[in-house]
């Protein structure tokens, strides 16, 4: 981190299905080895299959998704004598996009059988309908934050 200036966040550009940045950063974390195509065609695909089962836009089905899966609170380990607390604190909304982006992916590549298209298009289903491993995590998130609530006081 620079100790002149501070740091502007740059935002991607929306994609051109959606019309959307979280998109555009959905497929870029979707790449392996520079191949956007390929990711783009997979996500597109996967929205299109839902679409077409849900009879909703692409755009409704993907930010239901996210946002069931998206974080609101989570827990942090802060030292404090000799002792390691895990105190829960907020999520910001950048930081809860990243997150549920990062768990929807890497649940969907955990999936056994099919083709990366359908087991992207299972695991948003999933996240859309409030269920699977990805909404799972968050709700452990959550678990988590309450269970140790009582060191919220070391939020620094």
């Amino acid at each position: 981190m620079p100790r002149r200036t501070k740091v502007i966040k740059r935002i991607p550009e929306p994609d051109p299905a959606l019309n959307s940045p979280i998109a555009t950063r959905f497929i870029h974390c979707m790449m392996l080895a520079g191949k956007k195509s390929l990711a783009q065609r997979l996500f597109y695909g996967a929205l299109d299959t839902l679409s077409e089962k849900h009879g909703k836009t692409q755009a409704e089905i993907f930010s239901k998704a996210l946002k069931n899966v998206m974080p609101l609170i989570e827990v942090k380990p802060r030292r404090v004598g000799g002792a390691t607390y895990q105190v829960p604190i907020e999520v910001k909304p950048e930081r809860g996009q990243a997150l549920a982006i990062r768990w929807i992916i890497t649940n969907a590549r955990k999936r056994q059988g099919k083709t990366m298209l359908y087991r992207l298009a299972d695991e948003l289903n999933d996240a859309f309908n409030n269920t699977g491993p990805s909404v799972k995590k968050k709700e452990d998130t959550h678990k988590m934050a309450e269970a140790n609530k009582a060191f919220a006081h070391y939020r620094f």
